[in-house]
């Protein structure tokens, strides 16, 4: 079936970077969390690189402290390289995520003890026509693959939901809160602007625009946001 899938490559990271991976899920999800903030799936110069939800190197490496060994995947495009650590290339969405969040909590131990960061899908997908390359997003994949792809990551987002038992799920854009609405419908659930610069509206101000959003969900620090 894999030629039916209109992609290329599909690039695994908590495979090949599965120790900074599990240095990350021990970070943010070694017991219960107050928020649970789901992104939609790796990007090329982020989680790919790293293994970590929106994980530019600086950020994770400098920031959270994360380190590990990092392979390749399988099969790879030559236009989206996994040079790990040694990845020059900004993933600008996790640049402004990691900002915000930095601004909010003040520092990625004071963040981890509060929220996790998921992504719904652990896989990217690539599709390159004519020399060139472009991300697949899970919701435009065919809808027999998605469908199959969907009910794993529904279960596994499912089991992460009943885990840490999160007071608020946060979906990073629509298309992650659409499936917390889906998998948790009756557990409280916002969302905030995606960071990503394919969006105008994220171009306009991200910081200002998801600080405020966070701000109506009642979300920060528990010494500064009181118990609901």
């Amino acid at each position: 079936m894999r030629d039916q899938i209109p992609v290329t490559a599909v690039y695994d990271p908590s495979r090949y970077a599965r120790q900074p991976f599990e240095n990350f899920l021990q970070l943010c999800a070694s017991g219960p969390r107050r928020f649970l903030m789901l992104g939609m799936n790796p990007g090329p110069w982020g989680m790919a690189q790293t293994g970590v939800p929106f994980g530019t190197v600086s950020w994770v490496r400098d920031w959270m402290g994360i380190t590990g060994e990092i392979g390749q995947p399988e099969e790879m495009i030559a236009s989206r390289p996994v040079s790990g650590w040694a990845c020059a290339r900004e993933e600008v969405s996790g640049s402004r995520l990691w900002g915000m969040l930095d601004e909010l909590y003040g520092s990625a131990e004071r963040l981890f003890a509060e929220v996790a960061v998921f992504n719904y899908c652990p896989l990217l997908f690539l599709q390159t026509i004519d020399h060139r390359t472009r991300n697949v997003t899970p919701d435009r994949l065919p809808k027999d693959i998605a469908g199959q792809i969907g009910s794993a990551c529904d279960e596994h987002l499912a089991q992460a939901i009943e885990l840490l038992d999160p007071q608020l799920l946060i979906g990073v854009g629509a298309y992650a809160h659409s499936r917390l609405q889906q998998v948790a419908p009756d557990r409280r659930s916002g969302k905030i602007l995606h960071p990503s610069p394919a969006s105008p509206a994220a171009n306009r101000g991200f910081r200002e625009q998801a600080l405020g959003q966070l701000q109506d969900l009642n979300m920060g620090p528990a010494s500064t946001v009181a118990a609901e």
